[in-house]
């Protein structure tokens, strides 16, 4: 059996549909971000199946990393926010955070 572009597009379907659902549905910040963790993840690998089987070269991969390190870059700000937010509400539910500033 070889693995073909509609594995790669179902594996990465199914990532996304997961963090789709984890952003919508968690009330906790960190498992939204999470969420988001999975989405870009998901996009990697349709960058990385299209640049194996539609013969766009280098250009996946060098997309691929741009968004391993927007991810990285998004993850530390998004995880100073919510330590910022803990640090005020003493919470990170989604939910019960209803105002931003004074």
């Amino acid at each position: 059996m070889t693995i073909t572009l509609t594995h790669f597009l179902l594996i990465s379907a199914v990532l996304f549909t997961l963090g789709l659902y984890a952003v919508l549905t968690r009330r906790n910040a960190i498992m939204v971000l999470m969420g988001v963790e999975l989405i870009l993840n998901s996009a990697n690998i349709n960058f990385l199946a299209f640049s194996r089987f539609g013969g766009m070269d280098i250009e996946g991969q060098m997309a691929a990393i741009f968004v391993i390190i927007l991810a990285a870059a998004e993850a530390a700000v998004a995880l100073a926010i919510v330590l910022n937010i803990y640090k005020r509400f003493n919470t990170v539910n989604v939910d019960e955070i209803s105002f931003l500033k004074d």
